[in-house]
């Protein structure tokens, strides 16, 4: 209703042209281009991208409610500090209600659902983490199967208001995950994810949920690693 309502009353030229904005600003954000802290200046970014200041406040505020920005108590911008505590208690988040959705996905999972986590879990081994013109950061191509198959593992679930708070809730860390990466280079992902496949598909929900903890245990661990 709401969507529909906005769709009607905002010009179709403005609208893509907002959404072009907000879709180079996530992005410059993930790659890097905004170091952590930095202010993010709508003036700045107006005349960069040569739109309006309202398009660009527009896009502020979707990259805000993903995460990916702070909002300033004298109304400025920023991407959020690198030692920020969000990241812990995203993490703590994370740990307390991913392995509980594991487990029910474990329990409940067909045999469709063991096929797609197969399928995600190929992907994701078959995709190059970093590629010289993507930087130091993960390739965008990883990181969507990085997401696709940490969704696929819980979709066994069936129950969507579970898989919707996962969606949030790792919007709110990809930034902190490619930190990470950026910082702890030698880390054996590859294994961590074959260990969940291995035990999901094993039909050991306990195995599986414990892995699974490690696992953001890891990521949080290397955030906070000199």
């Amino acid at each position: 209703m709401t969507q529909t309502a906005h769709s009607s009353s905002t010009p179709p030229g403005k609208q893509m042209l907002s959404e072009q904005v907000y879709a180079h600003l996530r992005d410059a954000i993930m790659r890097g281009d905004h170091a952590p802290g930095a202010a993010l200046k709508p003036q700045d970014l107006a005349r960069e991208q040569g739109v309006s200041l309202a398009v660009v406040r527009e896009a502020l505020v979707r990259v805000v409610g993903e995460g990916l920005a702070d909002r300033l108590p004298n109304r400025g911008f920023a991407v959020p500090s690198f030692s920020d505590r969000r990241w812990q208690e995203i993490t703590e988040a994370r740990r307390t209600i991913e392995p509980v959705v594991l487990r029910m996905s474990v329990e409940r999972g067909d045999i469709d659902w063991e096929a797609r986590v197969r399928a995600a879990h190929h992907r994701l081994a078959r995709t190059p983490a970093y590629a010289p013109e993507e930087g130091e950061y993960y390739t965008d191509a990883w990181a969507e199967a990085h997401r696709a198959f940490h969704r696929t593992l819980l979709e066994g679930c069936g129950n969507r208001a579970l898989l919707e708070t996962f969606d949030r809730l790792w919007t709110a860390s990809e930034l902190a995950r490619r930190w990470s990466a950026h910082r702890n280079p030698g880390r054996d992902g590859a294994a961590e994810h074959r260990r969940l496949e291995e035990a999901v598909l094993a039909r050991d929900a306990g195995t599986a949920a414990a892995v699974l903890v490690q696992h953001l245990t890891l990521t949080a661990a290397a955030l906070t690693d000199a």
